[in-house]
């Protein structure tokens, strides 16, 4: 049975380290578009050896960014990759025998991090994202720096994996983990946060379990401690700025 054609959707900025694997695994696609935000290494010149559309424009936030790469598509079913991101071998026979006979408006696929220096053992549970999805169902929601992709219509899970190549070391984890929890407490501002104070006690811990327990990264050893530490350091970080500023500014 044939299936839909499938326009692959990246965005970029500074991404030759990894921008290669990425498209690699999306070269089956009928069409790769990528938006790049002004690049100054290698990233737009790795994408022209691919046959990518390249466009650039100037960097409007995380979902806006993504939402116009999306609009630039030519076909309803896009895959939606972030750069440092690639399809597992065995997901393009899913994706095909799944499109074949669509049974959804969008799927959620399973993410494998990458845990500083390993795959994470096969036991560990993934994160499941919404990432292939019919452009005429949906769209990129407004959540700050976690922004992602909502269908209106039927969302079900497709065993189709895809690698996610973290951060590298700790020092570069919690560099992010730093830069976006200021971002998420720009976005709250002038806003109230219901019991921050409670959660600023609870939900920590709570991330930390998740993690090592429930998703079972301690079956990685000390890359796996060290992720859910700094899952839940991030916790921490998220409502403890928010209650700094609610102290710094009583509006808040």
């Amino acid at each position: 049975m044939s299936r839909p054609p499938i326009s692959a959707v990246v965005t970029t900025f500074n991404n030759a380290a990894t921008l290669r694997a990425c498209l690699d695994s999306l070269v089956w696609c009928e069409e790769i578009v990528l938006l790049d935000s002004d690049s100054t290494d290698a990233t737009r010149t790795i994408a022209a050896g691919f046959g990518a559309r390249i466009v650039v424009e100037p960097f409007k936030g995380y979902g806006p960014q993504k939402q116009s790469a999306i609009d630039k598509a030519t076909h309803d079913w896009i895959l939606l990759l972030d750069a440092d991101e690639s399809l597992a071998p065995d997901a393009r026979p899913a994706i095909e025998r799944e499109l074949a006979a669509p049974r959804a408006d969008g799927y959620r696929l399973p993410r494998h991090e990458w845990l500083f220096w390993r795959w994470p053992h096969p036991a560990t549970r993934p994160n499941w994202q919404l990432r292939l999805f019919r452009r005429s169902r949906g769209r990129m929601n407004a959540v700050p720096v976690h922004a992602a992709p909502e269908v209106d219509g039927t969302v079900v899970d497709l065993d189709a994996p895809f690698r996610h190549y973290g951060e590298p070391d700790l020092a570069t984890r919690v560099d992010k983990v730093n830069r976006y929890s200021t971002g998420l407490v720009d976005h709250k501002r002038g806003k109230r946060v219901r019991f921050v104070a409670l959660r600023l006690l609870l939900y920590p811990p709570f991330a930390f379990l998740r993690l090592y327990v429930g998703k079972r990264y301690f079956l990685n050893g000390w890359a796996g401690y060290f992720a859910a530490r700094t899952q839940a350091f991030y916790a921490f970080l998220k409502y403890a700025k928010v209650l700094e500023a609610a102290r710094r500014d009583p509006v808040r």
